[in-house]
């Protein structure tokens, strides 16, 4: 053989083991990229069939026709589900409530309070390790949601779980005329929230205000709140009311300077039935 062939031979050789590592990374790529989105797919399973159990312990969903059995007055409305809060309550002491939307009833699930705003952020109900968490209000919020404004913290999950379907409030403009209103039920008292705005605002904004009490201050915050609304609603700032008790849902947009924020505030309270 004589030396030029030789020198081909080591030249394709060459180019044969670049070709080869080439390849053998780009497979240690999609083993990692398929790793990473089977343990995606997995937390993202585990959390709702978690989630799907507890809703199938502790919720029974109500027939509307059912309703003038139960002796409400008609100002009074009936929340579309019960719940068994002593269920809850031998898995999680923490719990304080359950939140429901009318219009996304998808979003369905229990509400806790932690020591601090980072205990249930990646936390399940049943305090296990997972993306998703547990929708929680504010450490400094009162339990009972007597405050002027208590702030409700869920995930924006990809599969639409958690507070993952929040945004389409803003997306779709027919839904909030399918239903204004949540809930949100606890062991003493029903609760029903007008949706008075939503939109997305800064993490550090004034939208995470929390009051003492009523006053002043609260009633100047709740007119800025009717305005900052992205969506048309039937309320107006001459609507706010220094009594008034807001609930502000909150869930991350993914960029981390901003949030989405659901606003509602009080106009029933019930008694379970």
């Amino acid at each position: 053989m004589s030396r030029k062939d030789k020198e081909k031979k080591k030249k394709k050789t060459t180019g044969d083991y670049i070709l080869t590592f080439v390849l053998i990374v780009a497979i240690c790529v999609f083993c990692y990229a398929a790793f990473n989105l089977y343990h995606i797919y997995t937390e993202y399973k585990k959390g709702t069939d978690e989630y799907n159990s507890i809703s199938e312990m502790a919720v029974t969903e109500r027939d509307p026709d059912d309703t003038e059995d139960l002796g409400q007055p008609e100002n009074q409305p009936t929340a579309p589900i019960s719940i068994d809060f002593a269920s809850l309550k031998s898995i999680n002491d923490d719990v304080i409530g359950w939140i429901y939307m009318e219009a996304l009833p998808q979003i369905s699930y229990p509400v806790v309070q932690g020591e601090d705003n980072n205990t249930y952020l990646h936390q399940t109900y049943e305090k296990n390790y997972n993306f998703a968490g547990t929708i929680f209000i504010d450490y400094e919020n009162k339990r009972d949601f007597s405050d002027c404004n208590t702030l409700v913290y869920g995930h924006n999950m990809k599969n639409g779980s958690m507070f993952g379907m929040l945004k389409k409030y803003r997306a779709d403009e027919t839904l909030y005329n399918t239903s204004k209103y949540f809930w949100i039920l606890t062991p003493e008292k029903n609760y029903r929230y007008e949706i008075i705005a939503a939109y997305t605002t800064s993490v550090n904004s004034e939208t995470y205000t929390l009051f003492k009490g009523p006053g002043s201050e609260f009633l100047e915050y709740e007119k800025k709140m009717f305005q900052n609304s992205e969506i048309q609603t039937d309320a107006s700032a001459e609507d706010a009311d220094v009594k008034d008790k807001i609930v502000t849902l909150s869930t991350c947009t993914g960029n981390q300077a901003t949030r989405f924020v659901v606003q509602g505030k009080r106009v029933n309270a019930v008694d379970p039935q």
